[in-house]
Protein backbone atom coordinates (compact mmCIF):
# COMPACT_ATOMS: atom_id res chain seq x y z
CA UNK A 1 0.00 0.00 0.00
CA UNK A 2 1.33 3.40 -0.83
CA UNK A 3 0.21 6.68 1.42
CA UNK A 4 1.05 10.20 -0.24
CA UNK A 5 1.06 13.32 1.61
CA UNK A 6 1.85 16.33 -0.36
CA UNK A 7 4.60 18.96 1.22
CA UNK A 8 5.64 22.53 -0.17
CA UNK A 9 8.06 21.47 -2.69
CA UNK A 10 7.51 17.34 -2.99
CA UNK A 11 5.53 14.71 -1.67
CA UNK A 12 6.11 12.26 0.55
CA UNK A 13 5.32 8.57 -0.17
CA UNK A 14 5.10 6.12 2.40
CA UNK A 15 5.40 2.20 1.25
CA UNK A 16 3.57 0.28 3.24
CA UNK A 17 3.64 -3.81 3.95
CA UNK A 18 2.24 -6.35 6.78
CA UNK A 19 4.81 -6.88 9.42
CA UNK A 20 5.64 -10.23 8.66
CA UNK A 21 4.83 -10.69 4.90
CA UNK A 22 7.20 -11.27 3.44
CA UNK A 23 9.34 -12.33 6.36
CA UNK A 24 12.80 -10.75 7.23
CA UNK A 25 13.98 -7.51 5.61
CA UNK A 26 12.60 -5.54 2.93
CA UNK A 27 13.51 -2.90 1.41
CA UNK A 28 12.38 -0.14 -1.23
CA UNK A 29 14.33 0.25 -4.06
CA UNK A 30 14.40 1.97 -7.06
CA UNK A 31 15.83 4.82 -9.10
CA UNK A 32 15.10 7.47 -6.54
CA UNK A 33 17.92 5.39 -4.36
CA UNK A 34 20.04 4.10 -7.04
CA UNK A 35 18.78 0.84 -6.91
CA UNK A 36 20.52 0.38 -3.87
CA UNK A 37 18.89 -2.28 -1.32
CA UNK A 38 19.15 -1.31 2.55
CA UNK A 39 18.58 2.46 2.16
CA UNK A 40 15.01 2.71 2.57
CA UNK A 41 14.37 -1.00 4.58
CA UNK A 42 10.77 -0.62 6.12
CA UNK A 43 10.41 -0.74 9.95
CA UNK A 44 7.47 -2.20 12.06
CA UNK A 45 4.84 0.34 13.39
CA UNK A 46 2.32 0.20 16.26
CA UNK A 47 -0.34 -0.35 13.97
CA UNK A 48 0.99 -4.26 12.50
CA UNK A 49 2.37 -3.03 9.09
CA UNK A 50 5.76 -1.98 8.64
CA UNK A 51 6.63 1.69 6.55
CA UNK A 52 9.07 3.49 5.02
CA UNK A 53 8.39 6.79 3.68
CA UNK A 54 10.70 8.86 1.01
CA UNK A 55 10.09 12.38 -0.23
CA UNK A 56 10.43 12.64 -4.17
CA UNK A 57 10.24 15.77 -6.18
CA UNK A 58 6.91 16.98 -7.26
CA UNK A 59 4.81 16.37 -10.97
CA UNK A 60 8.30 13.50 -11.55
CA UNK A 61 8.09 9.55 -12.26
CA UNK A 62 9.51 6.86 -10.98
CA UNK A 63 10.44 3.39 -10.81
CA UNK A 64 10.61 1.46 -7.95
CA UNK A 65 10.48 -2.52 -6.26
CA UNK A 66 10.68 -4.23 -2.87
CA UNK A 67 13.57 -6.51 -1.98
CA UNK A 68 12.95 -9.11 0.84
CA UNK A 69 15.65 -11.30 2.09
CA UNK A 70 16.46 -14.30 0.31
CA UNK A 71 16.46 -12.45 -2.99
CA UNK A 72 13.09 -12.26 -3.27
CA UNK A 73 11.45 -9.32 -5.76
CA UNK A 74 8.46 -7.96 -5.43
CA UNK A 75 6.00 -5.51 -6.92
CA UNK A 76 3.72 -3.14 -5.50
CA UNK A 77 -0.17 -3.79 -6.39
CA UNK A 78 -1.18 -0.47 -5.53
CA UNK A 79 1.50 1.44 -7.65
CA UNK A 80 0.44 4.00 -9.84
CA UNK A 81 1.20 1.79 -13.10
CA UNK A 82 3.65 -1.00 -14.13
CA UNK A 83 6.85 -1.17 -16.91
CA UNK A 84 7.89 -4.37 -17.49
CA UNK A 85 8.80 -5.63 -14.02
CA UNK A 86 8.94 -2.39 -11.51
CA UNK A 87 6.08 -0.53 -10.11
CA UNK A 88 6.03 3.52 -11.27
CA UNK A 89 4.99 6.11 -9.04
CA UNK A 90 3.93 9.37 -10.73
CA UNK A 91 4.15 12.57 -8.35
Amino acid sequence: MLERKRRKDSIEITFVLPVDTPPGPVSVVGDFNEWRPGTHELQARKDGTRAVTVALPGESSHAFRYLAAGDYWFDEESADSHDGANSRLHT
